[in-house]
């Protein structure tokens, strides 16, 4: 069942092979056929390694603006994102406004549909690998439950979207 959403953060030039060595390691006992929906900040929309993962994968592919990123707490803020982006993350803000987006029917969200939507989880915090930065986030509370299930004393922290 497709109900993960997974948010990604790059470097310029990354490549598929590293994004999908990033992914694989954050997934853990996932599988890339829950993957519902890939998310990312709207200037990574030419990036070639991002667009051939998903095509490689057949994953949809979400963008997000700044300001929809800036708008979404982060537990944890990356001074990477703030001196080069002017945000406090990318990948766990995305991976929570893909599921969003997803369960809220699009990605032009606004307040009235996010307000509307189920709520998404982040069940994997930012991982890093080789400069490439992936949370994964869901709305599904099935999902949330065997990721606990899964990893009962790790630090993974859930947050919900406001």
């Amino acid at each position: 069942m497709k109900t993960l959403s997974v948010g990604i953060g790059c470097r310029l030039h990354s490549p598929a092979e590293q994004i999908e060595a990033a992914v694989r390691a954050a997934l853990g006992a996932h599988s890339f056929d829950e993957i519902r929906t890939v998310a990312s900040l709207d200037s990574k929309a030419r990036e070639a390694g991002l667009l051939e993962f998903c095509a490689r994968h057949a994953l949809p592919l979400t963008f997000f603006s700044l300001e929809q990123i800036a708008a979404m707490p982060v537990a944890v803020p990356s001074a990477s994102a703030r001196e080069h982006l002017g945000v406090d993350g990318v990948c766990e803000p995305c991976a929570l406004l893909g599921a969003a987006a997803d369960a809220g029917g699009g990605a032009g969200l606004s307040e009235s549909v996010i307000g509307n939507a189920p709520r998404a989880t982040l069940l994997v915090r930012k991982t890093v690998y080789a400069g490439v930065t992936v949370a994964i986030a869901s709305t599904t509370a099935q999902a949330a439950q065997s990721a606990q299930a899964e990893h009962p004393d790790n630090d993974t922290q859930k947050q919900d979207l406001p």
